[in-house]
């Protein structure tokens, strides 16, 4: 291996490689982030990696959800706090089921770059560079627009800070409703092919997610949330590295570098090749690192990135977040655990049933049901318990609007026009992931 500087990835094939016209733009914006300062702390990185590692021995779950892309447009009070809103409300129903205390890590302040098939993208006779996530140009197809701008990383650093200075806020000062069940939104109880079993089960839960909060504000003489503070972390992809590279810094009183745009990056699976330009950045930072793998992996390559991406087998530095499909999770899945417990790998096993999941309607539209999301679950679940191993986390595109994305929970093929606002991909709405949340609970119980 060459020797790791917060550079050394420059030397190494770049798999979606952004293609800015502009070095010098490029080199004075990148110039900038490295004055500005940094998102998050790297003892707020160190917590995660703390509460990683807890996942990893049993002790803890993950949940990790969000936009697929956040938009510059959408750094709006209301939609930030219906993301946390969403997340709290799933953690408490998964510390429900499982009996354990869940991280909350959402895909927000910073998945503002997304990965494409294609580089480019053909309209008639127009061919121009895909859309790459608000960050790197806009979604209008029109030559200005899908230009790649280095001065959007500025945009997206602002609009990162200023998301988690709301975050951070709404954490501190508490969440008034969120600790009472009886005001969530479960219209999906009205549904008629929902079955009295599981109609009995969502009450129950809720009930008694209910009492026992009501109780802890009595025994403590103040509301839950203003005992404890709510805990979120960050993450995204990290796909442009120049944007994370500016963001790299080493802090006082440590040897290694933290990358302080996130808590927790991820290498996707288009970028997660060995001798890649991905992985040789991310062996290098201090952040707990994510690794999307997909149905065609290979075991022995899986090994091989532990070995790099975590030289040293650290508790609570990497997080494997399969995502297979319903049809191929119960084939691919099993070498793979059989591989890394072989090895003796410390990970996390997180299961993202959304991304090997979406289909294509009849008239063109992406979307994902969500009876194949929670069929991959249950198979995740089952193929870890088989194996020896567990399940630590799941990882979902989500978002607390009222969007028609997912079909399922209420939502067919013909309802999908009628709010379907995702930039990328679809997103499960606010009563669609409560629902899956209810239901991963009861694959949790002990």
């Amino acid at each position: 291996m060459i020797p790791w500087t917060p550079d050394s990835w420059q030397a190494r094939p770049v798999a979606q490689a952004i293609p800015y016209a502009d070095a010098p733009a490029l080199a004075a914006v990148l110039a900038r982030l490295r004055d500005l300062p940094p998102l998050v702390t790297s003892w707020e990185v160190e917590r995660l990696r703390t509460q990683i590692a807890e996942a990893q021995e049993g002790k803890r779950f993950l949940l990790q959800g969000g936009d697929c892309a956040e938009s510059f447009a959408d750094c709006r009070p209301d939609v930030i706090a219906n993301k946390l809103k969403i997340l709290l409300q799933m953690s408490l129903v998964l510390i429900h089921g499982g009996r354990r205390p869940v991280t909350r890590v959402g895909r927000f302040a910073g998945q503002y770059t997304k990965p494409r098939s294609q580089a480019s993208e053909r309209r008639g006779d127009l061919e121009l560079p895909s859309y790459f996530g608000d960050s790197v140009n806009e979604p209008a197809f029109a030559s200005d627009a899908r230009c790649p701008d280095p001065k959007r990383l500025l945009s997206a650093h602002q609009h990162a800070a200023l998301t988690l200075n709301y975050v951070r806020s709404l954490s501190a000062g508490g969440f008034a409703d969120l600790h009472h069940p009886e005001y969530w939104d479960l219209s999906f109880f009205e549904r008629a092919d929902l079955s009295a079993e599981l109609r009995a089960h969502y009450q129950r839960v809720t009930h008694e997610i209910g009492t026992a909060l009501g109780f802890m504000e009595a025994a403590l003489q103040a509301p839950v949330a203003e005992t404890s503070r709510v805990e979120f972390f960050t993450s995204h992809e990290g796909l442009n590295l120049h944007y994370e590279a500016a963001q790299t810094r080493n802090v006082p009183h440590s040897s290694g570098y933290y990358d302080l745009s996130t808590h927790l990056p991820w290498i996707g699976e288009r970028t997660r090749q060995l001798d890649g330009a991905h992985v040789e950045f991310f062996r290098g930072v201090e952040n707990p690192v994510g690794v999307k793998v997909g149905a065609t992996a290979d075991p022995a390559e899986i090994v091989a990135l532990c070995d790099i991406l975590n030289p040293q087998n650290r508790e609570g530095k990497l997080v494997l977040i399969t995502r297979m499909s319903k049809d191929h999770v119960g084939s691919a899945l099993p070498p793979l655990v059989r591989a890394v417990r072989s090895a003796k790998k410390r990970v996390l096993w997180v299961s993202d049933p959304m991304h090997g999941n979406t289909r294509t309607t009849r008239t063109g539209v992406k979307t994902r049901h969500m009876e194949d999301i929670l069929e991959e679950l249950e198979i995740a679940f089952r193929v870890h318990e088989t194996e020896g191993s567990q399940l630590g986390g799941i990882h979902f595109e989500l978002t607390g609007e009222d969007v028609t994305e997912c079909t399922g929970g209420g939502i067919d093929e013909l309802d999908l026009g009628k709010n379907y606002g995702t930039l990328c991909d679809p997103r499960l709405n606010y009563r669609q992931a409560l629902e899956v949340a209810l239901r991963v609970a009861r694959l949790m119980r002990p």
